[in-house]
């Protein structure tokens, strides 16, 4: 059935009053999928327990809300994901400017179009995604950007005075009525514009300047911002957070679980069928960033955002990619040393303190990865024994891999290390699997041995092992004077 095109359909289809509010809309739709069971924002993970009940509250309490969190943790995403729940379809006064609802128009035009039409008024309608309305908070933005303006130009084409509201110029705020309204790093924008959303917040309407009326306009404000403490540029002025109705905060993933699930998600790894990524390469990835964010040369007010193991393990796959191309390999997997590649994924991801800073950047990720792959390497391979390999390396041993070299001529360097690939089983490997599926397990073993200090790494000999502390040759002399010192006290 199609929908009414003119204000007389709509009556007739038994739409005779004015909605009763975006904000009653959300409500009755939350609540409905709440009974439903269903999914209430989908693609938003780890915050099933933590942040989504809280955002649930605000809204189901009518509130305008705030969200407070470090860069990378979906705010921007999980307001987006708000538009579920509006309606599939809002009737508006056509051409509109503002949504004007036909039963309750607030635009002189609108309602001039009504007294004029009637019945016949022309009906529009709005999808969801129509009726959000995003803003980045910039020090450059102006009351007229947020509320409006007197528009001159529009006076002299139209031959209106002034004074009148069809010479309105709409900000964003009336160009979101009826709809959300998201206003992104709120602390950036200038203490006198914050100042200006004040009536919006408490009384629900707004005054466009030189104008004597009020516009009591529908909305659902949402705005996001990194805590205050760490958001040098600005504030939040404490009279704007007291009208807010609820601040939220947000996190990182807690466990490594949702962290490997939300990289899943948003890495772009899925170019084909030839390209597998172990289960262990995606551990040591998010491990990198459990790491960085607790590691004391990292900045912890700047926050890790979560697009540092996304957009490493992304690049982890494009060297295994390039590598399999230029040998003409059929399966694309990464080893750790082409997570080790993905460094310039890594060192624009986090800010560093003064020790950080002494050592570099590239250093810090680098002991991150190496942490990450300690911490895999004991959960999924710390009882096996490897007495054997280390053994081999003790005897005198070097191994020289490369991130370059063909998967085949690695498979025969590693097949010379006794007992190594024995135990790549526990890390999925099956026998007669593809070579490439081998090599990066057992890469990952001698690089698991080596972060837990059992063999060691030169830059020109690679693997070899690791350098014990010699003990200290006796001065023979020495200990003969101290003894006849000893004699003599006696």
């Amino acid at each position: 059935m199609s929908q009414p095109r003119t204000l007389g359909e709509l009556k007739r289809a038994g739409v005779t009053a004015p909605s009763p509010g975006v904000k009653e809309e959300m409500r009755k739709n939350l609540l409905a999928k709440l009974r439903r069971k269903e999914t209430l924002f989908p693609g938003v993970l780890g915050y099933e327990e933590t942040v989504i009940p809280q955002v649930v509250n605000a809204l189901l309490s009518r509130h305008n809300m705030i969200l407070l969190g470090l860069r990378g943790q979906a705010k921007s995403r999980l307001l987006r994901s708000l538009t579920t729940l509006l309606d599939p379809a809002l009737p508006v006064v056509a051409g509109s400017e503002i949504h004007d609802d036909p039963f309750r128009p607030l635009s002189q035009w609108a309602r001039e179009q009504l007294a004029r039409l009637g019945d016949e008024t022309p009906i529009a309608w709005l999808a969801p995604d129509d009726r959000f309305v995003e803003k980045l908070a910039t020090p450059d933005v102006t009351i007229a950007d947020i509320i409006g303006d007197v528009d001159p130009i529009r006076a002299a084409r139209g031959g209106h005075d002034l004074g009148s509201e069809l010479t309105m110029h709409y900000g964003l705020l009336p160009r979101a009525h009826r709809g959300i309204f998201a206003l992104n790093e709120l602390p950036d924008l200038a203490g006198r514009i914050q100042v200006g959303l004040f009536n919006i917040l408490q009384e629900g309407d707004v005054q466009i300047k030189g104008y004597p009326v009020r516009l009591p306009l529908d909305l659902c404000l949402v705005f996001t911002a990194n805590p205050e403490d760490y958001t040098a540029r600005g504030k939040i002025i404490t009279p704007l957070k007291d009208r807010i109705g609820s601040e939220i905060r947000t996190h990182y993933p807690t466990t490594l679980e949702q962290g490997v699930a939300i990289t899943e998600q948003e890495a772009w790894t899925k170019r084909g069928a030839n390209v597998v990524v172990p289960r262990y390469v995606r551990e040591v990835v998010e491990g990198a960033a459990f790491a960085a964010r607790r590691d004391k040369k990292v900045d912890k007010r700047s926050g890790v955002s979560q697009r540092l193991p996304i957009t490493a393990l992304e690049n982890a796959v494009s060297n295994a990619e390039r590598r399999a191309v230029l040998y003409g390999e059929a399966l694309v997997v990464p080893r750790i040393s082409d997570v080790y590649a993905a460094l310039p994924s890594l060192t624009g991801k986090f800010e560093l303190e003064y020790e950080g800073e002494l050592v570099g950047a590239e250093r810090v990720a680098r002991d991150l990865i190496r942490e990450a792959v300690g911490e895999v390497f004991s959960t999924a391979l710390g009882t096996v024994n490897f007495r054997a390999v280390v053994s081999f390396f003790e005897g005198g041993s070097t191994l020289r891999l490369s991130d370059e070299a063909p998967s085949e001529d690695v498979l025969a360097q590693l097949r010379g290390v006794p007992e190594l690939l024995a135990h790549t089983g526990r890390l999925g490997v099956r026998p007669g699997d593809a070579a490439p599926l081998v090599v990066a397990a057992g890469e990952f073993i001698l690089e698991g041995l080596w972060a837990q200090k059992k063999i060691g790494r030169s830059d020109d000999k690679g693997f070899v092992a690791v350098e014990r502390p010699r003990e200290p040759e006796l001065d023979l002399e020495r200990l003969e004077r101290i003894r006849n010192m000893k004699k003599q006290v006696n």
